[in-house]
């Protein structure tokens, strides 16, 4: 390269090499990678003002110029010769441009690949109307789950799916469904707008990329009350911070409405987040999960606002496929692909979890005799 500037297309070609998930690019700062979840400073100049606000030009969609002008910051998403896509994030900072963007992969992953338990594909399954939830937190990898869902839809149904993304990131192939994907900014204007009319699309599946305001998430609840069957994403931690997020978006004299027709509609509310993995296995980030299926007993605490009650009832109801993240980090550490340390770090309770790798789930029976009392 002699001494010419490391191009955009070289740094997004160098992610696929590497196995790097994300890319940072900002003023004084070499450009960066994410490997593994961890940050890695490539071994180059550190980026200039200059470079920071050209460095993408070449991959920057004329279409999101004025919209960075107006607000700041775009979202893009941009495909490579070799077919992978990258979610792209523009945003100015100091004066300048910095750029987080993500690598999607080309090939939409299966559960199987993700690592994900089988409570995922048989939720799928024998789910054909309601509201699921897929939640964690920025980097969680909500859109990758969400992606393997509707393809396996994609795989075994004769349905018409419709997306509304921005952007774009993982592309589907027809298959047994007929699949239209709209971009936010590209095909409809933004949100409000594509879920007034999707409706009169005569869809059987809904992707909303994100709920990420009353508009939506009311759109969500309704389709999935008639009849539709709605993945979403939404960016809180675990699933009870689902509803306390949720209802945040409306008014407190609609909250009892709002319970209620989430206790009709949600079919489930899948929450994760990354670990690291041992050295010796075989990727290098793993899901800790917890699931909550709205069971006729979690309908009604739902309904009624008891929401300190659901942690106790996904621990007592681990045969109907719910789980904690309490005991998914359990099991990865017994089954060797986590240390313990790193659970322990990640765990939302280190006292149950070393209960439970002991063999005495104290925690856990300690909320049954709460629940029983009630």
């Amino acid at each position: 390269m002699g001494d010419e500037p490391i191009s955009i297309k070289q740094l997004l070609d160098g992610m696929g090499r590497m196995g790097a998930s994300d890319l940072h690019l900002k003023v004084g700062v070499p450009p960066t990678y994410r490997i593994d979840g961890r940050l890695k400073f490539l071994q180059s100049d550190p980026i200039t003002e200059e470079q920071a606000d050209h460095i993408l030009d070449p991959i920057f969609p004329d279409s999101k110029k004025a919209h960075l002008e107006e607000r700041g910051g775009a979202d893009f998403a941009y495909r490579s010769h070799d077919g992978d896509r990258f979610r792209c994030m523009v945003y100015r900072s100091g004066g300048h441009l910095s750029a987080a963007i993500r690598r999607v992969k080309s090939e939409i992953p299966t559960y199987e690949s993700l690592h994900l338990p089988p409570i995922y594909s048989q939720l799928v399954d024998r789910t054909h109307e309601g509201l699921i939830i897929v939640c964690g937190v920025t980097g969680s990898g909500k859109s990758t789950t969400l992606a393997a869902m509707i393809e396996h839809i994609n795989a075994t149904r004769a349905v018409n799916i419709i997306t509304i993304e921005d952007p774009v990131e993982y592309q589907f192939s027809r298959k047994k469904a007929i699949v239209s994907q709209r971009e936010i900014g590209i095909d409809v204007p933004d949100y409000a707008w594509a879920l007034r009319s999707i409706v009169r699309q005569d869809p059987d599946v809904i992707f909303i990329g994100e709920m990420r305001d009353h508009d939506t998430v009311l759109a969500a609840i309704q389709a999935a009350e008639t009849g539709h069957l709605v993945f979403a994403s939404l960016h809180t931690a675990d699933t009870m911070q689902t509803f306390n997020r949720i209802l945040e978006f409306f008014p407190e004299v609609e909250h009892s409405f709002v319970r209620s027709a989430l206790a009709t509609s949600l079919k489930a509310v899948c929450a994760q987040r990354l670990l690291p993995a041992v050295p010796e296995y075989e990727v290098g980030l793993v899901p800790a999960t917890e699931v909550l299926l709205n069971s006729p007993v979690m309908r009604e605490k739902i309904r009624e606002g008891e929401d300190k009650d659901i942690p106790a009832i996904i621990n007592t109801s681990t045969g109907e496929g719910m789980r904690s993240f309490t005991h998914s980090l359990a099991e990865l550490v017994q089954k060797d692909v986590v240390a313990m340390q790193v659970a322990l770090d990640f765990a939302p309770n280190q006292e149950a979890l070393a209960s439970i790798l002991k063999g005495v789930d104290v925690k856990a029976q300690t909320l049954v005799g709460r629940v029983r009392a009630r």
